[in-house]
């Protein structure tokens, strides 16, 4: 069966983590944070596709906190590498997935991104009193 056609199903998730984390451990700029961040890659693929399964199919799979795991590592994680994140979140989702999946999954990643960003970026006391 071509990638392209899977259904959008738990299975087609944890294929689609797995070749996109693969992407990301590589890449110059995101890898050495990710790899230093990440002890156990099995295990951590394994609560990403429960996450994707719970955010894109109502799975309830996902039990994780994601904006505390995030902020552990604010000191090495810039705006830019969001944009980094999702231009690789996009090729991926592109070639493993149907057009109609890989958009869906294209929109929900950068509104997750939005908010996160949102939660590590965004203070108050940093906002002019006026």
């Amino acid at each position: 069966m071509n990638p392209a056609d899977m259904p959008l199903d738990d299975a087609a998730l944890e294929q689609l983590v797995g070749a996109f984390y693969a992407r990301v451990r590589a890449d110059a700029e995101l890898g050495p944070v990710f790899n230093d961040a990440i002890e156990d890659w099995p295990e951590h693929l394994g609560k990403l596709a429960a996450f994707w399964s719970s955010v894109m199919l109502s799975s309830g799979r996902y039990k994780g906190q994601p904006v505390p795991a995030h902020l552990k590592h604010v000191a090495r994680i810039t705006p830019a590498m969001f944009q980094r994140w999702l231009a690789l979140w996009t090729e991926a989702t592109n070639a493993l997935m149907s057009p109609a999946a890989a958009q869906a999954l294209q929109e929900k990643a950068a509104r997750i991104a939005e908010s996160l960003q949102l939660a590590m970026f965004f203070r108050m006391d940093r906002q002019s009193a006026g």
